[in-house]
């Protein structure tokens, strides 16, 4: 028999979300983002479920849009980073992709080939500091766009503090945001294409002016920041295992590589067959929450590359086959992710293909 550690992909819960999503974006069009492999859930399978509800899908790079190309996925697609090379041009253009340019190494590149390019985005740095043109580089650089043959250009931004709305980083990212597109000044049009929201813009209703919505980890049902009562997400991965074994230990004993977890009472040990080798994080701390049946039990013990242990002294019925979740409805990813020190971004991209993904339609 097959170890029994699973990742589950409710494909049903990616559409509610999505309608979920498109009810506070409004009349915005839609982008659903499917980068790292759609953040763990699987960027094909994910990209199916959705294309007949969105208005594009974004990735990183070149080679994560040919994968959705080549498994017939025929809607538009963005590539955040654009192109790396001359020869990522290419591709980029023979299938028939949407880079977003934001350096002037891109502008060369996409120079000779600009006439098969149907459609650029052009980054903006407003603050994030990452990537971008200066605000005062976009007009000369539409113009070069626009003398090479680019007819359809997008502007895009990317909030770096989207998950506080009134934050004094935001405030002043939104504001220039503003300014570019001619609030004051006129000299850009909304309807010429506008990119400024994620998910969590999107959900705060930071509302800046945009034609288009970027939608990717609440896509998946997870969130930074807290939902409004008329918003309701539901997770898209469930990671679920079993328990293996069962024993007491005495008081005093410890549990697990470097004896960090110690017995304060006799206590009932479970030991799981997942661990960091699957995407379990290794920081996950001692108390890391594990669902069952009969509530959540605490994590026991440092996370080994296969397994984890967890206290049950406390769930007599928990007992050699229970099922257990590792992250999902109870507890959720965002709630794993503060007892490992990070996000839950960073947990669904991190999982292994050792562990099976199971998907429901």
């Amino acid at each position: 028999m097959p170890r029994p550690s699973r990742f589950h992909i409710d494909l049903e819960a990616l559409t509610h979300n999505f309608n979920e999503l498109s009810r506070l974006a409004g009349s915005r069009r839609k982008m659903a983002v499917v980068k790292a492999n759609a953040y763990g859930h699987g960027a094909v399978a994910c990209a199916q479920r959705l294309e007949a509800f969105v208005d594009a899908f974004a990735v990183a790079i070149t080679e994560e849009a040919i994968e959705l190309r080549e498994a017939g996925i025929n809607s538009p697609v963005l590539v955040l980073q654009g192109p790396h090379s001359a020869e990522d041009v290419s591709a980029i253009a023979r299938y028939k992709l949407w880079p977003a340019i934001s350096n002037y190494h891109q502008l060369k590149w996409c120079h000779k080939l600009t006439h098969n390019l149907d459609q650029v985005w052009l980054k903006v740095d407003t603050g994030m500091h990452r990537l971008g043109f200066d605000i005062n580089e976009v007009a000369e650089t539409q113009a070069k766009l626009h003398n090479l043959g680019v007819k359809n250009i997008t502007l895009m931004s990317h909030l770096a503090d989207a998950e506080d709305v009134n934050s004094m980083l935001t405030q002043r990212q939104t504001s220039r945001w503003s300014d570019l597109l001619g609030i004051t000044t006129g000299t850009v049009e909304i309807d010429q294409g506008a990119s400024f929201s994620n998910s969590a813009s999107t959900i705060g209703a930071v509302s800046p002016p945009e034609s288009w919505v970027r939608l990717g980890y609440s896509l998946y049902g997870g969130s930074l920041i807290s939902l409004p009562p008329e918003l309701t997400l539901k997770p898209v991965m469930n990671f679920t295992s079993e328990v293996a074994a069962i024993r007491w230990i005495e008081s005093g004993e410890t549990v697990g590589y470097g004896g960090r977890w110690v017995a304060k009472r006799r206590s009932r040990i479970a030991t799981i067959p997942v661990g960091y080798g699957d995407g379990y994080p290794r920081a996950a701390a001692d108390g890391t929450p594990i669902g069952t049946p009969y509530g959540t039990v605490p994590l026991a013990g440092k996370v080994s590359m296969d397994m984890i242990t967890a206290d049950v002294t406390d769930m007599p019925d928990i007992e050699f086959g229970t099922k257990v979740t590792l992250w999902g409805d109870t507890p959720s990813m965002d709630e794993v992710a503060t007892y490992c020190g990070t996000i839950g971004y960073e947990l669904c991209t991190r999982i292994t293909e050792r562990t099976p993904r199971s998907f429901s339609r």
